[in-house]
């Protein structure tokens, strides 16, 4: 599987952007603010079906446009698929595979597998549990059209009972009733989605941990304890109890979005104890099994995006991403830098096809 082609139209900087690519190595190059980070998240729209920048779609329209479209051609599985995405303002968003329009864009996703590696991603060692539970549910959505499917589910359920108890509250009247048949279905859902996630955490947890090893050349254990209340005999009775609480703050208190990952190295948490070259060499070894999860369940390896890793990374992590690159550890590879001659050395080296795409204010220079 690789993407052969990408056709960026108003999307951010670039008004109009066409690239062929390589199936093995494509470094974009340009100063900062020249576009590069906005042709990895175009890929990661084809993928996706969203931005991994920005919460709003809306956002990604080039200024004073009105839309933005976004065409990739994959080969995959040894044949032809065309992916579009467009998004008008006002409008729902599309995506389209070989011109067919999709009904819902939750379709698409696991289709073309994904992995990116990105400047912040330390912030999921360092942020709030919503950034972890993001991330595991978007790993899981991509291997499991039903896990998706259940997680939508959930959220919608989640809201309108949110919109109950802050209408309960407004009116002064209560329909228990309703309520109730909205704690069935976030119950059911809590229990069987924490499953799926408590399994994935078994098979994350042996590659996170070899991962870790070979990338930091350290002894420390590494793990992921996943912090739930649903996987408990009791947790039908704990919902149940949170309910005068949920009526006083108009949230719900107990459910799947409570959820936590708590990355561990040793028995401590490794945002607390953790220096920053152990918790970089976490993040990269938790990607590195995503990456491997993907090929083991898909049978293709991802489309792996390195965003600006070369000025975020210190020379030993570097050094043994490029081992990898050059074991031919990964399939096609999207990376980028503002420092042109650093990329040429470090990539020059690699027995690996490597096409380059000099980048200025969101045009390909010649």
């Amino acid at each position: 599987m690789y993407l052969k082609s990408l056709e960026l139209i108003q999307f951010k900087n670039h008004e109009k952007t066409k690239l062929e690519f390589s199936p093995q190595i494509n470094c974009i190059v340009g100063l900062n603010g020249s576009g590069k980070t906005n042709i990895l998240d175009g890929i990661h729209y084809l993928s996706l079906t969203k931005s991994a920048v920005q919460s709003s779609d809306s956002l990604n329209v080039q200024h004073e446009k009105d839309f933005f479209a976004i065409k990739g051609n994959f080969e995959l599985s040894k044949k032809p698929l065309e992916v579009r995405c467009t998004v008008e303002l006002g409008k729902k968003k599309l995506i389209y595979q070989n011109g067919k329009a999709l009904d819902k864009t939750s379709e698409h996703v696991g289709l073309i597998p994904l992995v990116l590696i990105a400047p912040d991603d330390t912030d999921l060692i360092k942020g709030g549990s919503e950034g972890r539970r993001k991330f595991f549910d978007g790993l899981l959505s991509q291997l499991d059209r039903s896990y998706l499917d259940q997680l939508i589910q959930y959220h919608h359920f989640l809201k309108q009972r949110n919109a109950l108890l802050k209408k309960f509250a407004e009116s002064g009247r209560r329909d228990f009733t309703l309520l109730d048949g909205y704690d069935i279905e976030l119950i059911e859902l809590s229990i069987t989605l924490s499953k799926r996630r408590n399994e994935l955490l078994e098979e994350v947890a042996p590659l996170l941990q070899s991962h870790y090893a070979d990338i930091s050349q350290g002894q420390e254990l590494v793990s992921i304890e996943y912090d739930t209340q649903a996987t408990q005999a009791d947790f039908e009775t704990y919902f149940k109890n949170q309910r005068k609480k949920d009526l006083i703050t108009k949230n719900s208190n107990a459910g799947i979005h409570k959820d936590d990952f708590k990355f561990q190295i040793g028995d401590h948490p490794i945002r607390k104890i953790g220096s920053q070259g152990q918790q970089k060499s976490f993040i990269i070894s938790l990607k590195l099994a995503q990456f491997k999860i993907f090929e083991k369940a898909k049978g293709e390896k991802p489309i792996l995006l390195l965003d600006d890793i070369f000025d975020k990374l210190d020379d030993l992590r570097i050094a043994k991403m490029m081992e990898l690159i050059s074991h031919h550890t990964f399939g096609q590879i999207f990376l980028t830098d503002a420092r042109p001659e650093r990329s040429k050395k470090i990539l020059s080296e690699l027995d690996s096809e490597v096409f380059y795409f000099s980048l200025k204010a969101g045009k390909i220079e010649a």
